[in-house]
């Protein structure tokens, strides 16, 4: 996986994953790539710092996994805001939008581990959403 950051034609800044930099590439070019504040499809990569290795130490692992819990809460927040939810019909509902023959909208919903692999397989762009830390308690 690879994270970019981006910006909108507006200069709305955001950060978004990708499976490589060939998947950016494609989606941009296609226009599936949208600003979560403004929806415009006229995305860039916005100036990144790289990541280097230090020899600082790094912050406490406590403070790493609050943080990563509250990446995972909001990115699960943010899908379930803003895609529609297809439940066990997920992997036949992403098949349809992937080959044209639903309108293309962002969806979630629930898949075996079989049929993630099938539709990674066939270039479908899928990911799992984290779970939630919530219900975990």
């Amino acid at each position: 996986m690879i994270t970019y950051n981006l910006r909108c034609h507006k200069g709305h800044e955001f950060e978004a994953w990708f499976r490589d930099s060939g998947t950016y590439d494609v989606q941009a070019a296609s226009g599936h790539i949208s600003c979560p504040h403004c929806s415009s499809a006229r995305v860039q990569k916005a100036i990144m710092a790289p990541a280097v290795a230090g020899t600082k130490k790094s912050r406490k692992p406590a403070q790493d996994a609050r943080q990563m819990r509250q990446f995972m809460t909001g990115l699960r927040k943010y899908v379930q805001e803003n895609a529609d939810y297809v439940g066990p019909g997920f992997a036949e509902e992403a098949r349809k939008i992937h080959y044209g023959e639903t309108p293309n909208r962002h969806i979630y919903g629930e898949a075996t581990v079989k049929e993630a692999r099938e539709l990674v397989e066939e270039g479908v762009d899928v990911a799992p959403l984290p779970p939630d830390p919530e219900a975990a308690n």
